[in-house]
Order: C-alpha cells, then sequence, then structure tokens
C-alpha cells in the first residue's frame, strides 16, 4: 500500500486541474457571462441614477437586450440598436407633431410604422434585423408615452435615448474589459475545424466509406455553418483592426467553401449513378484519382490542421492540378482502347466516353476549386493577402410574402390593442401597446415565434411574482445603492441563466426584461401596488394576444410558408437559367447570389420543418437537385458567353441549348410531369446536336480549344441529364408518371 500512494497522489493532481481546465471551458464560460451581464446591468443602473435620469430603469433593460458572451455581437448589437433608436426617434417626433391632437390617427400610423419596421426585420440578416426592430419598438417606446403630454416630447425623446445610451456604453465597456470573449477567435476555431472536417469527409467519400445517410447530416450540418459563420464574421469586423483585415478573406472563404461543397457533392453524385447505371468501366478509370486527393493534405504524415500547413496542402493541390489534364488524356486514350478491346458498339462506346468526360469536368473543377478554398485558408496565416480583395459577399435570401405578412400582423396587433385602450382608458394601455410592438417584432424573427412568445410570457409572469416580493418585500428594507445591487443581483442572475440555455431562452429574455422594466428602481420610487398589477397583467396580457395572433393571423409555421419558401429555392435556378450578367465578374456574382440564396432558404426550410425526418430529407433533396442543376446551368452559359464570335458550331447547337434552358427553368418553376418530360426532351435533343456538331468539327481539324469548350457543353449538359433522372431526386416521382396529368404536391412524397 505504502508502494502505491506516491504513484497515485500524482496521478491525481492532473486530473483535478484537467477537470478544472473543462469547466473553465464549458460551465467556467457560462458563469463568466451572467457575472458580465450583472456587472454591465447594475453599473447601467448606477450611471442613470448618478445622472438623474428619470427612468433608470431602461438603461438596465439595454444591458440584456444587447448583452452577448462575445464582445463582437455586442458591439454590433449596440451599433444597430443606437441607429434603430434615432430613426424611430426622429419618426416619432415626426408623427407627435402632425398628430398630437388626434390620437386615432397617431395610434394608426405609429401602427402602420411598426408593421414596416418588422417587416424589414423580418427581410433582412442578423443585427440589422435588430436595426429594424428597434426603429419600431422605440418609435412606440418613445412616441406612445409622450403622445400624452406632447408638450414634453421633445424632452421625454432625449432622455430617453440618453437612457438607453448608458445601457449601450455599458454592455461595451464590461464586454471589453472584463475577461473579454472574441468572436475573431471564435472564427478561427471554426475555420480550422471546417477545413479539416471538410477534408476527413471529402477522403471517406472518395474512399467510398461514407452512407447516404451521413452524407445528408453533413451537408445540412454545412449549411448551418455557413450562415452561422457568416453571423459571426458580420460581427467579428466590430472588435479589432485584425478582424477588419481579415474580413474580405472570411467571406471569401465562405463563398469558396459554397462552391467547392457544391461541386464536390455533384461529383459524388455522378459517380453513384454511373455506379446504378453500370458504367463501372467509367469509375475504375476514375477511382485511382480520388484515392491521390487525401494524401495532398498531409505533411509529413500529418494531416492539415492550421493555415500555416495548408500553404503546403495548397502548392501540392496546384501542382497536382497542373498535370491532371495530360494524365486524364492519357487515360481517355486507354479507356477508348479498354472499350475498343471489349467490342462494344458505337452508341455503348460513345455513353461511356460522355460518362468519363463529364466526371472528369466536375473532378476539374472540384481540383480547381478545393485548390483556391486551402490557398484562401492559407492565407490567414499572414495580416495582410492579395486574396484580401473580394467583392462578393454572402446574400441572404428571404421571402418578400413571409416578411409582408409578418409586418401586417404586428400593424394588426398593434391597432387592436390601442383601440382596447382607447376604448377602455386603461392606466397601462400604452405598456400593452408598446410591449406588443416588441413582442411581434423580436418573435418574428425565431423560427417558432408563437412558442416563443409563450416563452416570453411565462418568464413575464415569473418575472411579476418575483417582482412584487422585491418591490413590496425587500426594497422597503434596504438603503442605499450597494444593498440594491445585493437585492437585485440574484433574481437577475437566475433570469440570466435561463437565457444560456437554448429550451429556455424566451423564459429568460422575457424575464429579464420585463423584471427590469417592473422592479427597475427610479430615482423617485413610488409605492403603488394597484400600478404594479396594472402593469404586470399588461405586459403578459400584450405577449399572450401576440402569441395568438401567431397562430391564428397567417402562422409562419403552417405550411403556406414552406410552399413559398420551397418555391423560392427553386427560384434560384430559374434565376440561373434566366438572369443576366456582364462579364466574368457578373457571373461570380451571379454565382455567389446562387449558392448564398440557396442555403439560406434552405437553413430556413430546415428550421420550419423541426424534427420532421421526411420533410428535413425532402428539403434537402431539392436543394441538392436545384445546387447541381443550377450550377451546371451556370456553367453551361458561362461556356457559351466565352465564345466572342458567332462560330458555326455555336449557331448549329445554340437553338437547341436555349431550349434546354427554358424547359429546365419552367420545371423548376413549377414541378409537373410534363415538364419534366419536356426538359429531359430538350436535353438529350441538346446533347444528340453538340455530338453531332462534335463529330464535324473533329473531322475538320478545329483548334483544340473549340473541341474542348464543345466536350465541357457536352458534359454539363449529361450531367444536367443525370440529375433529372436520378432515382434519389425530387424529380423522381415524375419518371413513371403518366403524362397529361401534373403532379402538384411539392411535399414530403417527392423523396419517396
Amino acid at each position: 500500500m505504502s508502494a502505491s500512494s506516491p504513484t497515485s497522489t500524482p496521478a491525481g493532481g492532473p486530473r483535478v486541474f484537467q477537470a478544472c481546465v473543462d469547466w473553465a471551458r464549458t460551465d467556467g464560460l457560462v458563469w463568466l457571462y451572467i457575472l458580465k451581464a450583472l456587472a454591465a446591468a447594475l453599473l447601467a443602473l448606477g450611471v442613470a441614477m448618478k445622472l438623474d435620469l428619470p427612468s433608470p430603469r431602461t438603461a438596465m433593460t439595454t444591458v440584456f437586450i444587447v448583452m452577448q458572451p462575445q464582445s463582437g455581437p455586442v458591439f454590433a448589437k449596440s451599433f444597430y440598436r443606437l441607429c434603430g433608436t434615432l430613426v424611430g426617434l426622429v419618426v416619432m417626433l415626426a408623427l407627435i407633431g402632425v398628430f398630437a391632437q388626434q390620437p386615432e390617427l397617431f395610434i394608426a400610423t405609429t401602427s402602420i410604422w411598426v408593421g414596416i419596421c418588422t417587416a424589414g426585420a423580418a427581410r433582412n440578416r442578423n443585427f440589422r434585423s435588430y436595426g429594424f426592430v428597434l426603429a419600431g419598438y422605440t418609435a412606440a417606446l418613445i412616441g406612445i408615452p409622450a403622445s400624452q403630454h406632447p408638450d414634453g416630447a421633445f424632452m421625454s425623446a432625449m432622455t430617453r435615448v440618453a437612457e438607453i445610451s448608458v445601457g449601450i456604453l455599458a454592455s461595451g465597456f464590461v464586454s471589453a474589459v472584463v475577461f473579454p470573449q472574441y468572436t475573431g477567435e471564435l472564427l478561427r476555431a471554426t475555420v480550422r475545424q471546417r477545413f479539416s472536417s471538410f477534408v476527413d469527409y471529402v477522403s471517406a467519400a472518395l474512399g467510398g466509406r461514407v452512407e447516404r445517410s451521413r452524407i445528408e447530416a453533413t451537408n445540412a450540418r454545412f449549411v448551418a455553418d455557413i450562415v452561422g459563420f457568416e453571423a459571426s464574421r458580420s460581427t467579428a469586423v466590430f472588435e479589432s483592426p485584425d478582424a477588419r483585415m481579415r474580413a474580405g478573406r472570411l467571406a471569401r472563404l465562405n463563398t469558396e467553401f459554397m462552391t467547392v461543397s457544391t461541386r464536390f457533392h455533384a461529383l459524388h453524385q455522378l459517380m453513384n449513378r454511373l455506379r446504378e447505371s453500370g458504367s463501372t468501366v467509367t469509375v475504375d478509370a476514375l477511382e485511382p484519382y480520388f484515392r491521390e486527393i487525401a494524401p495532398l493534405f498531409d505533411k509529413s504524415g500529418e494531416p492539415v490542421l492550421s493555415a500555416a500547413d495548408a500553404v503546403h496542402a495548397a502548392a501540392q493541390l496546384e501542382n497536382y492540378r497542373a498535370t491532371l489534364p495530360r494524365r486524364v488524356r492519357e487515360t481517355r486514350v486507354q479507356l477508348e482502347a479498354d472499350l475498343d478491346q471489349q467490342g462494344k458498339n458505337a452508341e455503348t462506346r460513345a455513353a461511356r466516353l460522355l460518362d468519363f468526360d463529364t466526371a472528369t469536368e466536375l473532378f476539374y473543377r472540384f481540383v480547381h476549386e478545393m485548390n483556391e478554398y486551402t490557398a484562401t485558408y492559407a492565407s490567414l496565416a499572414v495580416d495582410t493577402h492579395s486574396r484580401e480583395k473580394w467583392v462578393a459577399r454572402y446574400e441572404p435570401k428571404t421571402n418578400l410574402v413571409a416578411a409582408g405578412v409578418a409586418g401586417l400582423r404586428a400593424a394588426i396587433v398593434m391597432g387592436l390593442l390601442a383601440a382596447f385602450w382607447i376604448a377602455s382608458a386603461w392606466p397601462s394601455g400604452a405598456n400593452l401597446v408598446l410591449t406588443a410592438a416588441a413582442t411581434c417584432a423580436l418573435a418574428s424573427a425565431s423560427p417558432q415565434p408563437a412558442r416563443m412568445s409563450s416563452q416570453m410570457a411565462g418568464g413575464t409572469m415569473l418575472a411579476s411574482v418575483v417582482g412584487m416580493v422585491l418591490t413590496f418585500g425587500v426594497f422597503p428594507h434596504i438603503d442605499g445603492f450597494p444593498m440594491l445591487c445585493v437585492a437585485l443581483a440574484p433574481a437577475l442572475a437566475f433570469g440570466v441563466f435561463l437565457t444560456t440555455r437554448p429550451a429556455y431562452m424566451g423564459y429568460g429574455m422575457g424575464y429579464c426584461i420585463f423584471l427590469c422594466f417592473l422592479v427597475g428602481p427610479d430615482n423617485v420610487v413610488q409605492y403603488n401596488p394597484a400600478g404594479y398589477m396594472n402593469d404586470a397583467l399588461a405586459l403578459v396580457m400584450s405577449m399572450i394576444v401576440t402569441a395568438a395572433a401567431f397562430v391564428v393571423l397567417l402562422p409562419p409555421s403552417a405550411p403556406w410558408l414552406r410552399k413559398r419558401l420551397l418555391a423560392n429555392l427553386r427560384g434560384q435556378a430559374v434565376h440561373a437559367c434566366r438572369t443576366r450578367w456582364l462579364g466574368a465578374s457578373g457571373l461570380a456574382g451571379l454565382r455567389n447570389r446562387f449558392e448564398s440564396g440557396a442555403r439560406d432558404l434552405m437553413f430556413q426550410l430546415q428550421a420550419l420543418a423541426g424534427s420532421d425526418a421526411a420533410l428535413r430529407q425532402d428539403t434537402l433533396r431539392w436543394m441538392f437537385a436545384t445546387l447541381e442543376i443550377g450550377n451546371a446551368v451556370l456553367d453551361l452559359r458561362e461556356e457559351l458567353a466565352a465564345v466572342k464570335e458567332h462560330a458555326p458550331w455555336r449557331d448549329a447547337a445554340e437553338g437547341t441549348l436555349k431550349a434546354t434552358l427554358k424547359t429546365v427553368s419552367a420545371l423548376f418553376e413549377r414541378p409537373d410531369a410534363n415538364r419534366h418530360a419536356a426538359a429531359l426532351a430538350t436535353t438529350r435533343a441538346a446533347i444528340a446536336a453538340c455530338q453531332g456538331v462534335l463529330e464535324r468539327i473533329v473531322q475538320d481539324n478545329a483548334p483544340r480549344e473549340t473541341r474542348h469548350r464543345l466536350q465541357r457543353i457536352l458534359s454539363h449538359l449529361h450531367f444536367i441529364r443525370t440529375a433529372l433522372i436520378d432515382p434519389q431526386s425530387p424529380f423522381a416521382a415524375y419518371l413513371n408518371q403518366p403524362m397529361d396529368q401534373p403532379h402538384t404536391s411539392q411535399g414530403a412524397n417527392h423523396a419517396a
């Protein structure tokens, strides 16, 4: 026993230390955030009281609205809150000046303004959406109380802006000074993890070690990563000059990741189709190339992880890409010889060579895009780089009808509650109306707004009970600001803790914000139990009415919204077929809008689907079909646009190519069996026309670039055809369906 004691004691020390480190990285960060939020709230309250502002509780409420675990979101949210506050202030002063003596018109115009801002919040993303929320909410917050005393409206507005500014400054100060957590550090970890995960995924998929369920789950995760990465990138620029120096490269990295993931998925799907169709000779010819990809991302036997190590991988990819065309041509010659030796007829021989050309074209493009993505990742190792010059940005896509419905719903709710206030002359009617305006705007950005409103109502009920104990049981027995902080801290800490738990975030938000509203002491404290009960009832009632409105008035979770969003998702392919561009930069911008818009819509559809596996799978398949065919269409149009003059071969094939684009566009616009058959027919006709032209120009000894361009066009057309007949695509339901019987359903049965 004595011999084992010295051994066990040292082993216990590292285990305890490691446990402490793990706690500090997980739950420790949660408690740090709670302490920082409390410090900022109490600091804002103390400064506002010291400045003798009329409503210090507004400053404390502002802290809980803008406070975030990382500094970047705090600064971004504060910036947009201040902008929204100033816009709302200007609009409200104008409305008060015009309708000071006409309360009905004032309420009506305020409801319309709040509806417009709510629609803007639903249309935008990230914290720009929050700016619209505040532009509407501030108008109600300042205007409704001021409308009862128009002569003091200007001073009331100015003091309200001062109180909000105190809360913003307190949040920013505490977030930046007290153990700051930077979004830039989170971004670096995300970039490294995403790069290594994608490389592992590519290596496993090319090696045939990935099941379809994992492919779908991985791509769904990639979509969430892309949307979340853009949100983090847009806030990191507020933190430091270093983040701003790399902002362009980070935007480029996100764009290139979208492109390379689409290319790889298209390549992987094509190889699966070739295996299922029996084109094993093509698969066997290409698999040696696939096995060469994984070693390119090793350095001295270790996988590449950091940006500095990626420099080596980018150089290896560049060298590999340079030698690839010559090697592929040699493989194609060998494949032709093998087909001749096997005695294949001319039709089968042409089909197998077209399969090979299509697969190699996709492989070329994947290697090129992977090289670009790796080079951009490697450029992050230095402060400045030429790849920083990147104009294209992630462009989110939202449905205009859904945004308009959100605005209309907010205007209706606010108008009805305002009518009730005017008719009943309820003393707390102003709180009823302005809280409804805030709840409508805040909940509209949630995937489940009715649930969010209900949770906020539950949190507000709890805050009302806790606030009653504090206001009438604790506050009369304390004296001085330090004791006030001691009394408030435990109650506020509980609410902040709830906001750190995703399942209870709505409860925590309602609790924190409205506990401050109910019990936050003013410089002149009033003992008014009746007023307190009226205010608490008004707050809860407004949220219940808002939740009911989300359930009754065109609910966002209803099938109509999914149908509209699916139409928008397919519309991305329609735009790829029809939208014009000017030059190469125009094509890059169109491709970027196409890629980012499809993923943003996919992210929204996945949020609506929730835990419904059938809907989630159906959404994924529509996204894959849109991205694969849309990118092939863009590639096809790029090849056509690169031809400066009307060459004879283009004049001979252009009619069928335009017919293909037209029918594919019509299919994505309104899918049914007839349009699917038309798209297949025109695609086959275009392939036949291009093959005939290619045979003629080969006989005429046309320049190599002309032959290669036409071969690339054939590859894009062949890929579109294989995607249209893929049994795993949403178009599979149309393959054996009788003609002239439109298939109107666009739901989960497409995945059958």
